[in-house]
């Protein structure tokens, strides 16, 4: 049986789904919450510049994948404009408790869309449909990255955009800071905050197993994107990638 990474333990490929989805069934009560003492904020920030990256107009279609709780998706809603203008923008995302939560807050706030339980390696939609596909912070968790790369190259129209929003690896002389903040602070943080401290430990190994700017820029352009670059925020903690369907 073929084995992959949870964190930095090794499971069969079968059995990580299942234990990302405890972690997300686990934290999504207070996730949006923890983002913002994790990140002091600063996730919202990353989450605007991905945004304004995309460059979505009214008439395009999105699809936002591990929507999470719906960030992107609520901005680009506003962007896409109504139906009469063709724009769609799809809230998604394989974890249920997840996009329950997502979907709720967005009813909360006024926004109704389509909202999808969707595994990014199988994606249920038709070859050339979207005009961009964005994942913030997913893309690690998922089993077969590749085949998850593939799949969103193929739903894209050609001359439509991928944004990929993700950890990466941190300027090297903050490296044992950013490991003690990660091993120590946001255990002990998710412990009194989330009431689960393992979850949290898991974020941390994941960042680690995560490809780094390059390795992921070299995935992208093997899945057949063009054009991919990177751009490194909060010195390379986190990176945005964007790649082009041609």
């Amino acid at each position: 049986m073929s084995k992959t990474h949870f964190g930095f333990q090794t499971v069969a490929e079968n059995e990580k789904a299942r234990k990302v989805a405890n972690v997300f069934d686990s934290v999504a009560a207070k996730y949006d919450l923890m983002n913002d003492l994790m990140s002091v904020g600063l996730h919202r920030a990353w989450k605007v510049f991905a945004v304004a990256q995309a460059g979505v107009r009214p008439g395009f279609k999105v699809l936002d994948l591990a929507s999470g709780t719906g960030d992107l998706a609520k901005t680009f809603a506003k962007q896409v404009g109504d139906l009469n203008q063709g724009g769609e923008v799809w809230l998604t995302d394989i974890n249920a408790s997840m996009l329950r939560v997502g979907r709720d807050r967005l009813l909360d706030q006024g926004l109704i869309m389509p909202t999808l339980l969707c595994d990014a390696e199988r994606i249920p939609f038709p070859t050339h449909y979207f005009d961009v596909v964005t994942v913030a912070f997913g893309l690690r968790n998922m089993t077969h990255k590749e085949a998850a790369l593939a799949e969103m190259r193929r739903v894209l129209k050609p001359g439509g955009k991928l944004l990929v929003l993700e950890f990466s690896k941190i300027w090297a002389p903050l490296a044992k800071l950013y490991d003690f903040y990660s091993f120590k602070v946001l255990p002990w943080l998710g412990q009194k905050v989330a009431h689960d401290a393992q979850s949290y430990r898991y974020l941390a190994e994941s960042i680690r197993m995560h490809p780094d700017q390059n390795a992921l820029q070299a995935m992208m352009e093997q899945a057949g994107f063009d054009r991919v670059n990177y751009h490194n925020l909060a010195a390379g903690a986190v990176a945005l990638h964007i790649g082009i369907k041609y």
